[in-house]
């Protein structure tokens, strides 16, 4: 017998090194966070092993799992626990070292393997832990797996077996460099800036990009662990300066910033400018959508309308459907429809053939971004980003809202709007063009201006973001409109931030 995980252990006891110590909010909806130490133990990684490899077998996969690690000091620790759990429960481990996440969901098909389980902590402050799993490439579980597993984990309704090995890939990531340079090389001379905050993508990111053609200037892609300048995020402000500054020192045509595990790329154009994530993605999908004809796209519903209103993307046939907030989510909704392409806001983008296998690789991203440069003989990556019609965008606002009170807020948000369409009232002065409900509500009026309002994941808040094709004061008109409904539940608390 293994005993139950307990949510709290003093550490320096005998208990803290003899039993397992899972938190239950680890568990979130599609992949699993923890403070290692303080919120899990090494015995509690273990359970969490048994716990994954009695839910493969219960969703009637064959047990056989993908895993590695990223650079932390603390990963390689963290995985062997894992692999002992797995071994446990008689799953075939094929463990490839340390990696970047997308190098293990491309060893599921280079192995021929059905699971994954990769142990990172992606983009998160030094202290926390996680893993990525999967049971079905290309994609990661979602809620309704990861409520089982938490179940299953925290009751320890393990139903462990003989049988279990362990095989060690040695040099993998060869593997991965070759594949994903086997294309032409860029004709064009690109100076290409590779940013990767001493996160694990420094060991593989300068490779592949020299590889298909780029003058790379690294920066910061030593690995070290402690993460002495910043975190690897290119979300943070910090890593996106310090890109700026190398893009204007060395006057290079673009700057790809990499976060901790190598799923996301972030973009600074020539003059030193961010480019967010969604109006890359729109630069990508004109690229994309001129090669391949009635391309469709999948994009999450944080996301700039212009997937929707640019005359460019409608000349040339785009479909392009809005969905849930979450790679996961993303993930399995481009697979589903046969997109080209997924493009989430945060920067996960999900390539389908012929350029990628499905998931979430920001090596593949930057690849994209360097090949639409190639296809724009004399044009800047600022000129790109200047063609695309301009929008006022609000940053992503989150008044707080209880976790227990959230989502039931969020309903009756969506009900209020439904409801108004169906009367033909007008939102922020103007008829409702489009509602679309899949995550929260996403209220799109005549003129192309949209507010969002959705329930945060993984925080006691919610996700509030405008935006308008038209002026900066229409995109403050439906923040008012979006507003002016909150304020009418007394649970939904202050901005960390207003426009």
């Amino acid at each position: 017998m293994f005993p139950k995980p307990k949510p709290v252990l003093v550490p320096n006891t005998y208990a803290y090194e003899s039993e397992p110590m899972v938190k239950a909010t680890g568990f979130r909806e599609y992949d699993a966070r923890w403070l290692f130490g303080k919120e899990i133990n090494l015995m509690g990684i273990q359970a969490l092993g048994m716990g994954l490899g009695t839910l493969i077998a219960e969703l009637g996969q064959k047990q056989e799992i993908v895993t590695g690690h990223d650079f932390r000091g603390y990963s390689s620790s963290i995985k062997y626990a894992l692999i002992s759990g797995l071994l446990a429960s008689g799953c075939k481990v094929h463990d490839i070292g340390l990696c970047m996440t997308p190098m293990a969901y491309f060893a599921q098909f280079d192995l021929d393997v059905p699971c994954v389980a990769m142990v990172t902590a992606s983009h998160n402050d030094n202290g926390w832990t996680g893993v990525k799993m999967g049971a079905n490439r290309p994609l990661t579980f979602g809620p309704d797996e990861m409520t089982r597993l938490k179940e299953i984990v925290l009751d320890a309704a393990f139903t462990n077996k003989v049988g279990g090995s362990y095989q060690f890939h040695e040099n993998f990531p060869a593997r991965y460099i070759a594949d994903l340079t086997k294309r032409p090389k860029l004709k064009r001379k690109l100076k290409a800036v590779v940013a990767c905050g001493n996160g694990t993508a420094g060991a593989f990111a300068p490779k592949v990009m020299e590889a298909i053609g780029c003058e790379v200037i690294p920066l910061d892609t030593e690995l070290d662990h402690t993460f002495p300048k910043y975190n690897p995020n290119p979300e943070d402000m910090e890593m996106l300066h310090a890109i700026r500054d190398a893009v204007l020192e060395h006057k290079a045509d673009v700057g790809l910033g990499f976060d901790g595990d190598g799923d996301r790329c972030g973009v600074v154009d020539n003059t030193g400018e961010e480019i967010f994530a969604d109006k890359v993605g729109v630069m990508i999908a004109r690229d994309m959508s001129a090669i391949h004809k009635n391309a469709q796209f999948v994009v999450d519903v944080k996301s700039t309308g212009l997937f929707v209103t640019d005359p460019v993307l409608q000349k040339q046939g785009v479909k392009t459907s809005y969905w849930k907030t979450g790679h996961s989510y993303m993930k399995r909704r481009t697979n589903e429809v046969g997109a080209l392409a997924g493009f989430e806001k945060s920067g996960h983008f999900f390539f389908n053939a012929p350029l990628g296998r499905g998931y979430d690789d920001g090596l593949i991203s930057a690849i994209a971004v360097c090949e639409m440069l190639d296809r724009a003989p004399g044009k800047s990556m600022a000129d790109l980003k200047n063609a695309l019609p301009k929008t006022w965008s609000s940053p992503t606002m989150s008044p707080h809202c209880a976790d227990e009170t959230k989502y039931g807020i969020v309903d009756k948000v969506v009900k209020h709007f439904e409801a108004a369409k169906a009367r033909g009232e007008k939102v922020a002065g103007q008829a409702i063009r489009d509602l679309v409900t899949v995550n929260g509500v996403r209220v799109t009026v005549e003129d192309g201006s949209w507010g969002l309002v959705r329930a945060s994941s993984n925080k006691p808040e919610l996700v509030v973001v405008v935006e308008s094709p038209v002026s900066e004061q229409r995109m403050r008109d439906m923040f008012e409109a979006m507003d002016s409904v909150l304020r009418t539940h007394p649970e939904v608390g202050e901005y960390n931030q207003k426009i």
